[in-house]
This record gives C-alpha cells, sequence and structure tokens, in this order.
C-alpha cells in the first residue's frame, strides 16, 4: 500500500494483524477500520467563484459545470450542482460565505471575543494580572471502572485560592452511564455536559456524515437524558464535546445555536507558543482545522464560544488528548511533562491549560501519582485556579483581575442545594432492554425507572 506525508509517496505494510485506514492515514487493529472496501478516493471539481468575465449575474455563483446558482446554496449543507461543487469546497478559505476574520472594533465582550493569531488575553490584561486556569475534563460514562479514580482527583483537600473546592467538567456519553454519580458530581459544583448518546464508529460519520436531524437526535438527546434521569437542569448544560473530537463542520454548530448550547471543545489546534486562548465564532477561527480529513465550521455563528484544545508537549511529540501523548516512564515523567506544559502557559499569556481525559489514561498507576502531584505543586501559586469550562467562561465574559477574584461571583463557593436537586443514596438499578440494542442494559437512577433503555429518538425510554 502507499502512505501519502510531507507530499511524497511512501510503499509500505502495516504490521501483522493491523489494517490500513486510508481516511487517518494510519495502521490500526480491524475492528476500528471502516474503509476496506476503498480504493480510490475521488476529488470534488472546485466551483467558479470568480472568473476573469462575469459568468453569472449579481448575487450568483457557478458551479464547475458553469451552471449559475444563488450564492447562498453554495456550502449550505445540502447539494445542488449536479457535479456536487457547491458542497466540495467548503472550508473556512473556500466557502464564499465564510466569517470574515476578526474585526476589534465589532468585537467586545461579554457576547464576542477574537484576536487575529488567537493568544491576546481577554481585557488586554497584563500576565501578571490574570489567574492561570487550569481545567481537567473527562470523557465518557462515569460509572464503577472510574468513580474512585475521580473521587482520588476532587478531594475535600484541593481547594482554589478562595478556599473552594476545585472542580472540573465531564462529557457525558450515554452506554453505560451511571445518572446518580452524574447528579452528584453535579451536586458538588463539577460541570456535565453532552458527548452523545451512542458515540458511534466510525469516527468519519460525525465529520462527514452526520446530518443536521442526527446531530439534534445525538446531543439534544443526550441532553434530554442527562437532564431526565441525572437531574441536572437544562439551563447548567452548556458545553458539547464530539466523539473522537471529529467536528461536525457547520451542521453541528446550527444544532448547537437553534437547541441553545453555549460552547463546543472539540477542536484541537495546532501546537503554539504562546498558546490559544478561547474564542467565540463570530469570526473566522485563528488556526487551521487540524487533522486528516476534519471539517471545522466555515460559517460565523455569533456568541458561541470554542474551548481550543491547546496541545501538549511530550518531549518531541505533540497531543491533545492525554492518553495520546507518549507513555510515561514513571511519576517523576508524568509530572515534569505536566509542569513543563503549565510553564508554557503560566510564563507567557497564561491562557487556559486544558488537561483532557480518558479513563484509560488513569489505569496506568504513576500517571495518577504524577497527576496529583502536579496538581498539589501549583495549587501553593496563589493565582492558580482549577475549574471547569463554564467558570472559564464566566471569567472570560468579565475578565477580573486576581486582586478582585476573591470577590468574583462566578467563582465563590456553592450555595447549598435545593432538596429536590440533591442525588439520592441509593439509586434504582433499572434493568432495561431496547431493541436497538443486544443484551439488557442496566440505567442507575435516583428517578423512576424508564419502560426501555433509553436510544435514539426515544431518550425517555417511553413503551412505543
Amino acid at each position: 500500500m502507499q502512505h501519502c506525508g510531507d507530499d511524497e509517496v511512501y510503499e509500505f505494510k502495516c504490521s501483522v494483524g493491523l489494517l490500513f485506514d486510508i481516511n487517518r492515514q494510519i495502521c490500526d487493529f480491524k475492528s476500528k477500520v471502516f474503509n476496506c472496501d476503498t480504493h480510490i478516493q475521488t476529488t470534488t471539481p472546485k466551483p467558479l467563484l470568480s472568473t476573469e468575465e462575469p459568468m453569472c449575474n449579481f448575487g450568483e455563483y457557478a458551479c464547475a459545470d458553469r451552471t449559475c446558482l444563488p450564492s447562498e446554496l453554495f456550502c449550505d449543507g445540502e447539494v445542488d450542482c449536479d457535479d456536487q461543487s457547491d458542497e466540495g469546497w467548503c472550508d473556512a478559505d473556500h466557502d464564499p460565505n465564510a466569517a470574515t476574520r476578526c474585526d476589534y472594533s465589532n468585537c467586545t465582550l461579554p457576547d464576542c471575543f477574537c484576536s487575529r493569531d488567537g493568544t491576546l488575553i481577554p481585557g488586554n490584561m497584563e500576565p501578571s494580572q490574570v489567574p492561570q486556569m487550569i481545567t481537567l475534563t473527562f470523557d465518557d460514562a462515569v460509572n464503577f471502572e472510574n468513580w474512585n479514580l475521580y473521587k482520588q482527583i476532587f478531594t475535600e483537600t484541593r481547594t482554589n485560592p478562595n478556599g473552594c473546592p476545585i472542580h472540573g467538567t465531564f462529557y457525558i456519553s450515554h452506554e453505560y452511564n451511571n445518572y446518580q454519580y452524574v447528579q452528584q458530581l453535579w451536586n458538588e459544583g463539577h460541570e456535565i455536559a453532552v458527548h452523545s448518546i451512542t458515540h458511534k464508529g466510525p469516527e468519519n460519520f460525525w465529520t462527514h456524515n452526520a446530518t443536521i436531524e442526527d446531530w439534534f437526535d445525538e446531543f439534544v438527546g443526550q441532553a434530554n437524558i442527562i437532564n431526565r434521569f441525572g437531574g441536572v437542569r437544562m439551563e447548567d448544560l452548556w458545553g458539547v464535546r464530539v466523539p473522537y473530537l471529529r467536528v461536525g463542520w457547520n451542521r453541528q454548530f446550527i444544532m448547537m445555536r437553534e437547541f441553545g448550547f453555549v460552547y463546543d471543545s472539540s477542536m484541537a489546534a495546532p501546537f503554539s507558543n504562546p498558546p490559544l486562548w478561547p474564542y467565540t465564532m463570530d469570526y473566522k477561527m485563528p488556526h487551521k482545522c487540524m487533522g486528516t480529513g476534519q471539517r471545522c465550521p466555515s460559517r460565523s455563528f455569533p456568541g458561541i464560544w470554542e474551548l481550543v484544545l491547546n496541545q501538549m508537549q511530550a518531549g518531541e511529540y505533540y497531543c491533545a488528548m492525554m492518553d495520546q501523548c507518549p507513555p510515561t516512564i514513571d511519576e517523576d515523567d508524568v509530572y515534569d511533562m505536566l509542569m513543563h506544559n503549565f510553564k508554557r502557559h503560566y510564563d507567557t499569556n497564561r491562557a487556559p491549560l486544558g488537561l483532557y481525559f480518558h479513563t484509560i489514561w488513569f489505569k496506568v498507576k504513576h500517571n495518577v501519582r504524577g497527576i496529583k502531584r502536579f496538581l498539589d505543586e501549583v495549587r501553593k501559586l496563589p493565582d492558580v485556579w482549577i475549574v471547569n469550562n463554564q467558570e472559564v467562561i464566566k471569567w472570560m465574559r468579565e475578565p477580573t483581575p486576581n486582586s478582585q477574584l476573591a470577590s468574583f461571583e462566578p467563582w465563590k463557593c456553592q450555595q447549598q442545594i435545593a432538596p429536590e436537586d440533591k442525588a439520592c443514596s441509593i439509586p434504582k438499578a433499572c434493568k432495561l432492554k431496547n431493541r436497538m440494542l443486544r443484551g439488557d442494559r442496566y440505567l442507575h437512577t435516583c428517578f423512576e425507572c424508564p419502560d426501555v433503555y433509553p436510544w435514539l429518538k426515544n431518550e425517555f425510554g417511553l413503551r412505543l
């Protein structure tokens, strides 16, 4: 087979037991490769958006075959040209209706924030006045496999400079999730966010195949499940993260805008020194769309935040998710890598340092020791705060210097939980079936058991 890299083609073979994924350009296990029947990939022709002599009327563009269509039909998610050229070149650099570059004069907080290269500090504050925020995020189901691991990270003794507990963000997918645990995390001030119902593969489904209806089914459906069986209030479900970090182009953000999600955190940016701050999607994103076959949004989505994933530096390698980083040797290796990246943020523009986890990373015992040691060390600094993504956005909407953070309302200790919101001590363990799934599933919740296991287009588990 042939592999493309650095503008050259290389001949090579995958190791025994692995197959080549033509889309991701890597060898992987058979269960993760879904395109073995693909032998050649065709390129969609470019539309004729500009020609030396006018070809179409004002407000129209030409397909590659010279058919003229209204400009708004180009890159709207529906094929209109017979040669499909109206939907084939729709990244931020080719979409004729793309978002424009950052305009400082028309973008002001709290509703809009942009910068040309992504490194500008909100409010033009001096770095020494900016709190160094650290976010800990966890993807997928919360259940017996990871509950005790999370409780080791979030202890009563780990607090922020104002004495309040540190917080994390949990992106919840549905299958095998324990909703009593989710409700308890929410009670403790952690952020609960949405990671889809199915977490289905292949990865490219989310980028290329998911329709707007699919996005609503997966993410609005999961928001409904979290609300119904985890008791989390709808107004507290701010964020989404797409499975495999496979951004869903404009369709994903149309869903977010229509439902009212506040932010996405699925886009990894190329490694940057200094690192990037979050931004709103009013204007063109300030970095390249990173990833093989990735499709980042091209249009403007005013007021929706992107909490971009800054990559970690691990020796000669760069990685977004912690479990994508090269394996570490021991606790010191973990600690040194985390501290190196902390200093890249702390000593420059103090963009939030995001640490992004899957449960598998914590299965290595020296990883757990290393992260706990790191958290305990940086907490000794008076201007370091471990907060969730909601709390990052609340600070960015109202940039507040270190000297005034003791009275910064959004970061104050949580008030007493209302009785109707409090998680139960002993949940119901509902043994359920769903004809879309093989076998039984257990749903743990403090609320009444549904008739069937909740799933796509039946998130409340009603017997239809």
